[in-house]
């Protein structure tokens, strides 16, 4: 919804049937459900976005075209920045000489896209089945510093490009130290690992946010195929964007031994 809101308040002023002041105000009710969904991703409860807060804002959208009181929280509207979906930034020009090439296959919108830090929970066991974890440790880049609001989004296809269950996005990095980007985040594959399609790849997705663009863009991207499946640690090469989900056309990011790692768990009932 936050995407949504964001969108419309970012439209060109003949596309829009809301006013600026209007757009203002459906902005700060983005950056409002993006502090909501912060908190309820946050172990800390200070300082959260409370439910209750959220409430306040229900009667603001719905009569929005009225709405002329002062705003409730003092927020500033969502930066303009654009999020994309995933697959969507492969349409668009790019500006680095060193990152073109490749293949893109977008992906179908089939499953909702998420905005960064949407992660979700794991699956319930089934007797017989496998469940996987994946801890993304970090990923080795060569400008890691220059890196502003760094994301990974995950996805698991089959060979056709086609999405197997929902995509996530991990939080905005934890640190930044030399060339590594850390992030230490589990992932839970939404899907039992027997029930994956042969052929089957989980993807990673490095993003960050790019100022002078003024939207988040892919950098590289690495997956993992269905024979690498097996507990402890792994490490992955880093290809160039864009994403290729058919694995036709891969070409390395760089002759520099770069790479993404990650920790695997497999839980069996």
């Amino acid at each position: 919804l936050a995407r949504h809101l964001q969108k419309e308040a970012q439209s060109q002023h003949n596309n829009s049937e809301f006013t600026e002041d209007q757009k203002k105000t459906i902005a700060k009710i983005a950056t409002c459900l993006e502090l909501r969904s912060a908190a309820l991703q946050s172990a800390q409860s200070q300082d959260e976005f409370k439910l209750e807060d959220l409430k306040k804002l229900e009667p603001i959208l719905k009569n929005i075209l009225t709405y002329n009181k002062e705003f409730p929280f003092d927020v500033q509207p969502v930066p303009l920045r654009k999020i994309l979906a995933p697959g969507e930034e492969e349409h668009l020009e790019f500006e680095e000489d060193d990152e073109e090439g490749g293949a893109g296959a977008g992906s179908p919108d089939s499953f909702p896209a998420r905005v960064p830090g949407t992660l979700l929970p794991r699956l319930p066991s089934e007797p017989g089945m496998t469940l996987l974890t994946i801890n993304i440790e970090k990923i080795g880049l060569k400008d890691a510093g220059q890196c502003i609001d760094p994301y990974i989004t995950v996805s698991v296809k089959d060979l056709n490009g086609i999405d197997l269950t929902p995509v996530q996005d991990t939080p905005v990095a934890l640190r930044k130290e030399d060339t590594y980007v850390h992030f230490n985040v589990d992932i839970e594959i939404q899907k039992h690992i027997e029930k994956l399609t042969k052929g089957a790849a989980i993807f990673f997705e490095f993003k960050h946010y790019k100022p002078k663009k003024r939207f988040t863009s892919t950098k590289c991207f690495a997956f993992m195929e269905m024979d690498e499946i097996k507990p402890g640690a792994i490490v992955i090469e880093l290809y160039k964007k864009p994403t290729d989900f058919k694995r036709k056309k891969l070409q390395l990011l760089t002759k520099k031994p770069l790479y993404l790692h990650l920790h695997q768990t497999l839980h069996k009932e």
